[in-house]
């Protein structure tokens, strides 16, 4: 079974493809690649992140507070009504990531989501988690807001697999065909040749993957792809209005 629950410190690096491509190489002495990327390079996961319709949960976010939270709903390729995705509460308190979810079919968690009403039970759903879920859905009137989907290779440690390093790229987003099952298409996120790297870990960092992230001259960044997105929104909106004003 799939982990469902997760507490973890996750660090985020912006790297171009020649950073990228020496790091990973590096990488390898130390650990090894993910079961899906022993078959295929990358796999594609996609995501249907909800909001308010005001988009409080992200505008909360983007300030920076010490608690914050968020619900997604996530698959792996592009999914049909009956495939098993997972509904995804994050939280984040000072720093340390809770991430709690349980599987569902598709069109199960869009009923979810939709009517607040939780599933009939079966035994490939987390109960436990459906409770949370129910519970938060009552806090907030959430809608799908955006679509988000990306290409992953993903990395354990070979001595401790609480550590794992991820590099997504082709990070794509739409506001449009809200729904996972349309396709895995939308509008690019990143520069061309940027990768987005996640450094995961229960505990603090090794010390050889501190030294070598000094080696490379690598920083943390503040990075959130949903947040990334609402900021590129706000932006194009903007432009779009200044143009509307002066035409």
């Amino acid at each position: 079974m799939a982990i469902e629950v997760f507490n973890r410190h996750e660090n985020k690096y912006l790297l171009d493809s020649e950073a990228y491509h020496k790091l990973y190489d590096a990488l390898l002495e130390y650990m090894e690649l993910d079961d899906h990327n022993k078959q295929h390079e990358f796999y594609s996961i996609s995501n249907l992140y909800y909001d308010t319709p005001h988009h409080s949960l992200i505008r909360n976010s983007l300030a920076k507070p010490k608690y914050k939270e968020k619900l997604r709903l996530r698959a792996y390729g592009v999914p049909n009504q009956d495939t098993k995705v997972y509904l995804e509460i994050k939280k984040k308190v000072c720093g340390l990531v809770n991430k709690r979810r349980t599987s569902l079919k598709l069109n199960e968690a869009y009923d979810f989501v939709a009517t607040g009403v939780e599933p009939v039970f079966k035994d490939y759903m987390n109960q436990q988690v459906i409770h949370e879920i129910s519970y938060f859905l009552k806090q907030y009137d959430l809608e799908p807001k955006v679509y988000l989907s990306y290409e992953r290779k993903a990395l354990f440690c070979k001595n401790n697999r609480d550590l794992r390093i991820t590099f997504d790229t082709n990070i794509r987003c739409r506001r449009y065909d809200l729904k996972l099952e349309k396709g895995d298409y939308g509008e690019p996120l990143l520069e061309p040749g940027q990768w987005l790297m996640e450094v995961k870990a229960e505990n603090t960092i090794p010390m050889w993957l501190s030294r070598m992230l000094s080696e490379h001259q690598l920083y943390r960044t503040s990075f959130s792809k949903y947040g990334n997105e609402y900021k590129k929104m706000l932006k194009n909106n903007k432009t779009e209005s200044e143009r509307a004003l002066y035409a």
